[in-house]
């Protein structure tokens, strides 16, 4: 990885992470190489918080045809990021 902005891809913003929201946690799209150790390096020095925790999951990939052609949708890895008491992080 070339550096912390490559690692961490964006906020994922649903109802579901809205309710991780009001218990400290946010959730992460992140890079598909990327391991629970560069996650957190990279939330740390972006955000200026602490991280307690993080868990990852790779989403299925599912197929998608548009008229005859049939393809599957690209790759996802989530990045479930709990943060220590006393740090938050402000996405608007």
């Amino acid at each position: 990885m070339n550096s912390y902005r490559d690692i961490i891809k964006g906020p994922i913003i649903t109802e579901k992470s809205a309710q991780l929201a009001e218990s400290n946690t946010i959730v992460f799209s992140v890079d598909t190489k990327a391991n629970k150790t560069q996650i957190k390096q990279a939330i740390e020095a972006i955000f200026n918080v602490k991280v307690e925790s993080v868990n990852t999951l790779n989403a299925p990939t599912k197929r998608k045809r548009v008229g005859r052609y049939v393809g599957r949708t690209n790759k996802v890895k989530k990045a479930i990021v709990k943060l220590a008491e006393g740090s938050s992080i402000e996405l608007n």
